[in-house]
């Protein structure tokens, strides 16, 4: 059985910056996975399913930290950011205490929580790998990539179609103002904004059916860390759309037919088939934080 704390305050504990925290029996400085998980930065619920992930990864060797960070209704960007990163520092500076090694640090999340680890790994100091799963990576590009007729059936509330560019969408809640209208601001929002040669690995998961974030948005970000040399893996699953989550890595109905494209040192691999479960996570997570 894993040690369970709950509620731990970061931030001052305001809004719902809060932390759970699950950590292997025994005694050790454990790899730490931190996992968010998404709302369309709609609310702090970040630390939703982290019991799921540290069920399956306290087990191999990794404590989990479910991570909230506050909602666009709370905090505008870069708010979101600032969250990260304070609660990152929480978890290192108190490493000792919480028996996890503060140099050993990964990221995992879906859909925004895919977002903040994508951002978390390209911004923030002692970050060593992250596993984004269908991330919103650059948020100016998203109406324009999604599927055909995706677009009118993308609502707010039944019956109000809208898009990401909409002044009442998710990403622009985030800004604050209309999407287009803060182009700037969008850019530093946008993982992709980040990439470099210097990034940390990336395992990408990402449907090519998702109606919400477009998988092209997945693509992009591997095209952009792979050209910069990073050493980045895109998982495609042609038949998935946006989540659940958990039935990319459990549900044969979700992956069939999934295909990896692997890029090391600025070399891509030919599009090969694969079935992404529980122990590629694990797998990429142990060859990047063990």
């Amino acid at each position: 059985m894993a040690k369970e704390l709950k509620d731990i305050a970061y931030g001052g504990g305001l809004d719902g910056r809060l932390i759970d925290l699950y950590v292997p029996d025994g005694a050790g400085s454990w790899p730490l996975v931190i996992w968010s998980r998404g709302s369309g930065w709609l609310a702090d619920t970040g630390r939703d399913d982290a019991e799921v992930v540290a069920r399956r990864l306290n087990p191999r060797g990794f404590a989990v930290a479910g991570l909230a960070i506050r909602s666009s209704a709370q905090t505008r960007f870069p708010g979101q950011l600032h969250d990260i990163e304070e609660a990152i520092r929480h978890l290192r500076t108190n490493a000792a205490a919480y028996a996890l090694d503060p140099e050993r640090v990964g990221m995992f999340g879906e859909s925004s929580g895919g977002w903040a680890a994508a951002l978390a790994a390209l911004t923030v100091d002692g970050i060593r790998a992250a596993v984004p799963v269908y991330p919103p990576t650059d948020l100016l590009s998203m109406d324009a990539q999604m599927l055909p007729g995706t677009l009118q059936e993308f609502t707010r509330f039944p019956g109000s179609p809208y898009g990401h560019d909409d002044p009442e969408s998710a990403e622009s809640r985030l800004l604050g103002s209309p999407l287009q209208d803060r182009p700037e601001l969008a850019r530093r929002a946008s993982p992709l904004t980040y990439v470099r040669p210097d990034a940390p690995p990336f395992l990408i998961l990402h449907g090519k059916a998702d109606r919400i974030v477009p998988y092209r948005q997945g693509e992009l970000f591997y095209d952009a860390l792979a050209q910069a040399g990073a050493d980045v893996e895109l998982i495609t699953l042609p038949y998935a759309d946006h989540g659940p989550w958990n039935d990319f890595l459990t549900d044969p109905r979700v992956k069939r037919d999934a295909v990896s494209v692997v890029s090391l040192d600025g070399k891509k691999t030919e599009p090969r088939p694969c079935d992404p479960t529980w122990d590629t996570v694990a797998d990429f997570f142990h060859r990047h934080l063990m």
